[in-house]
């Protein structure tokens, strides 16, 4: 497929450090080879968590279903407040939630109420209870109270017949609530796209056996698994494939025949053993496979039959941060996600951050308050793509732009926190 067809611009080769595609540019690119999934199921309420809402929900009630107290206090008429001084009522019964009062309030009347329990009918204002003077059967009340306080009106959250989901919208813990309370136990949601990952290189060793010399023990399955559970996908984990040009090419086949998108770690960095490109070259097609990153400057991104690929760099770090920052937001677009940009904050950077101008750069930082609370970010030390520990220890990115060089203590930078990137 030529950039034109694409929509790609056709100076995208020669944009970057030595010819290496930009973040932003990358991300562009991606864009316009991506088509959202197609396909949808009925799923059950709390099968939903984190799936994609694939048509509007509509509500089938008012919520609330009838007008009740948000606060405990007196249930009376507006009428009977005065504008000054003070006015005196006879308590005629109470209100519970679930147990309504029976009767209708009149003038000079006022009934007990609890928060959530229906106004009685005549009432339209709740005092609350802290304002109200109580003797035996009688209240008195100062004057100055506004007229249909601390009453929540049918339908004032949710009127029946309105849009509570949009198509595109994740379900969340407070989207399952909003679901359950109006009576909704099945949900129409997309299909969950389908993500195959393996890593290649003979010097990784899986977990139970024993490392050979030479080798190590592969951790970007696992923080791959981590993240592609987070995100809500069907991952299908394919393990480790050895670096020989048929296994691979087997690999390769497999996945783009069971997966809409595949994933690999390793295999494509200059100087490695070249079976991924030489089987991509046969097989399929790459749109790049150096990017102005860092960590992360070899990531590949093509097709392969019908299925996408990324081929993440092999150091841990690098994994995570390409994954974040390119994956991700594909997956979310593939999954039929409504666009969403991650959280990105503005802070001063508490230490010197070492940065030479050439490519952006994510490094890895503490954002925490400092002692008169306003947030600054912390190094985690070494930044190097290899030290794992880094992630564990951070709590955000720091995103640091291409064309910057070295940051000061006291700098303002851009931080992306953590917790901001799977909403």
């Amino acid at each position: 497929m030529s950039k034109e067809e694409k929509n790609i611009p056709a100076d995208c080769d020669s944009v970057g450090l030595q010819g290496l595609v930009s973040v932003d540019q990358a991300l562009q690119r991606i864009r316009a080879a991506l088509i959202p999934i197609s396909g949808f199921e009925r799923c059950a309420l709390r099968d939903a968590h984190r799936r994609i809402v694939a048509e509007s929900v509509i509500s089938p009630l008012n919520v609330p279903a009838y007008i009740n107290s948000a606060m405990d206090g007196y249930a009376l008429l507006a009428a009977d407040l005065p504008a000054s001084g003070e006015v005196t009522l006879e308590v005629i019964g109470s209100s519970f939630a679930g147990i309504p009062y029976a009767g209708r309030l009149q003038p000079g009347q006022a009934v007990r109420i609890m928060t959530g329990a229906m106004v009685p009918e005549g009432a339209d204002t709740v005092v609350m209870q802290e304002l109200v003077r109580r003797d035996g059967d009688r209240v008195t009340i100062e004057g100055g109270r506004r007229a249909g306080e601390n009453v929540r009106h049918i339908g004032e959250d949710i009127a029946k017949g309105g849009v509570v989901l949009m198509p595109g919208q994740k379900i969340r813990a407070p989207e399952l609530g909003l679901l359950a309370s109006l009576g909704i136990a099945e949900v129409t949601v997309r299909r969950r796209l389908r993500v195959a990952t393996f890593s290649t290189g003979d010097e990784l060793c899986s977990i139970g056996e024993q490392p050979r010399e030479g080798q190590i023990y592969d951790s970007n399955r696992y923080s791959l698994f981590g993240m592609l559970r987070d995100s809500g996908v069907e991952h299908i984990d394919m393990g480790v494939i050895r670096d020989d040009a048929e296994a691979i090419g087997e690999a390769f086949q497999s996945a783009s025949t069971i997966a809409d998108v595949l994933i690999t770690s390793g295999g494509v960095s200059v100087g490695e053993a070249d079976f991924v490109k030489q089987t991509l070259d046969r097989l399929g097609q790459v749109d790049f496979w150096k990017i102005a990153m860092k960590p992360g400057k070899p990531l590949a991104f093509g097709s392969i039959n019908n299925a996408l690929f990324f081929g993440l760099p092999g150091n841990p770090v690098a994994v995570m941060a390409t994954f974040y920052q390119i994956v991700l937001p594909s997956l979310r677009y593939l999954s039929g996600e409504g666009t969403t940009q991650p959280l990105r904050l503005r802070v001063r950077a508490a230490d010197r951050l070492k940065k030479r101008p050439g490519r952006q750069d994510f490094q890895r930082g503490i954002l925490k308050p400092d002692e008169n609370g306003e947030l600054r970010v912390h190094t985690t030390g070494n930044q190097g793509s290899h030290i794992l520990s880094s992630m564990s220890q951070a709590n955000c990115f720091v995103n640091l732009p291409a064309e910057s060089g070295m940051v000061e203590a006291g700098d303002w930078v851009e931080v992306e926190p953590f917790e901001g990137l799977f909403r």
